[in-house]
């Protein structure tokens, strides 16, 4: 069951910046990847959901609800992690948790002084005075001290240092297992990777792909990089090489004696028993990354193409 429904979405600031026709779906219980760089939609639409800004066309949903109609309904069942923190100076730490948990009727304070205890929180200092490290913590408390099991989460970790990052992916990945929906919002890779089922990414605010995260871990077409002991087998592989149509030769570095081709999982051995004709001094996988399709995608012109490209993972369409 879709939590989080976003249909073709569009609201349009002037000047190419805004969402135009987004579509995505977050169902219940998966962490859904939104990744772009900055300015590329991505808080514009977080906004939508939360009910922040009307669409001109389209809409959003949660919980089925209509997010512009229904967003104080929804705020109530949800967290809520902004990418830019505001607090009110004049209050310390421990006076916005309390006031937070009121408005939210929190009684036992038992699971978030566990939450403060977990990001080594020390919530006691003006607000005013907090660095921005201290602040992000807080607003990572603030934003799960209800337990809610809807999370949009837009640039969780800006303003952590590294060590915190890491513990906040394992965080969200204890988050997953307990069957939280959680939307992620980010501009890092590692973070997007470790935690997400499926992704989209957006440029200049439209969906330029939307895929599987597994199959783009597990995609099918393998590169290999190969270096040779002498020129002689060096040119013995190109010329034989041609007569294997599985495999795809990428490159050839002559003065190297190295080339990079590609070959489907399937044909593996094909390609073991091939190059064991051949005095090779060494190959090795080079590894498809998060990082590397999003910039192969990234850089093409055509941003309307729903086709994945080279990845081999799915689309997967608004209505599923």
């Amino acid at each position: 069951m879709a939590i989080i429904e976003i249909d073709h979405l569009t609201k349009d600031y002037g000047q190419n910046r805004g969402v135009f026709d987004v579509s995505f779906n977050v169902e219940q219980g998966e962490v859904y990847g939104f990744l772009g760089p900055n300015g590329a939609g991505k808080t514009s639409t977080i906004r939508h959901i939360m009910g922040f800004s009307r669409p001109q066309k389209g809409r959003t949903l949660v919980f089925r609800m209509n997010s512009w109609e229904r967003a104080s309904d929804i705020q109530r069942e949800l967290g809520y992690l902004p990418g830019e923190i505001a607090f009110p100076e004049s209050l310390t730490g421990t006076e916005f948790i309390r006031m937070m948990a009121d408005l939210r009727g929190i009684t036992n304070m038992k699971y978030t002084e566990s939450l403060i205890n977990k990001f080594e929180l020390d919530p006691s200092g003006s607000l005013k005075r907090m660095s921005l490290g201290m602040k992000r913590k807080l607003a990572i408390v603030t934003a799960f001290m209800h337990d809610p099991a809807v999370l949009v989460l837009d640039e969780p970790t800006s303003g952590l240092d590294p060590i915190m990052q890491n513990f906040f992916i394992e965080f969200i990945k204890e988050e997953k297992k307990r069957g939280k929906t959680i939307l992620l919002s980010s501009h890092i890779f590692s973070e997007i990777d470790a935690t997400c089922d499926k992704i989209s990414i957006i440029k200049d605010g439209r969906l330029i792909s939307s895929f599987v995260a597994d199959e783009l871990r597990h995609n099918e077409l393998k590169t290999f990089e190969l270096e040779f002991k002498t020129e002689v087998a060096y040119m013995q592989f190109e010329e034989k090489a041609k007569s294997v149509p599985q495999l795809k030769i990428v490159s050839l570095t002559p003065n190297k004696l190295q080339t990079t081709l590609q070959i489907n999982d399937s044909d593996i051995n094909t390609f073991i028993s091939f190059i064991s004709n051949f005095d090779v001094k060494f190959f090795s996988e080079i590894k498809f990354t998060l990082e590397d399709y999003f910039m192969k995608y990234y850089d093409r012109r055509d941003t309307n193409s729903n086709e994945t490209g080279g990845a081999g993972a799915n689309v997967i369409h608004s209505n599923q």
